[in-house]
């Protein structure tokens, strides 16, 4: 999103439920309790959550989840391109 150069409705289709419920359920009541869950811990990985937060804010984001590693072609590819970009990162 953050490449995006004009407004205009997004769809992110994710096979991580916890991504998807933390933008969409969980993030308002870590903000109100200051980056802290539920049981009073801080939020893991609160400077992504923050960005996430703040990029989705500009569009109309429609959150979908896709089931992992079970065919479907986008989420196929897009497990390919990130296991390509670590390997690329490792040197390897």
């Amino acid at each position: 999103m953050e490449s995006l150069k004009r407004p205009l409705p997004v769809v992110v289709h994710t096979d991580s439920s916890y991504v998807r419920n933390g933008i969409t359920s969980w993030l308002p009541n870590w903000k109100r309790r200051g980056w802290r869950t539920a049981d009073n811990k801080p939020v893991k990985n609160v400077d992504l959550w923050r960005r996430l937060d703040e990029v989705a804010a500009r569009y109309e984001v429609e959150w979908r989840w896709v089931r992992g590693h079970s065919g479907d072609e986008g989420n196929e590819r897009a497990d390919a391109l990130a296991r390509r970009g670590r390997d690329e990162a490792a040197g390897v």
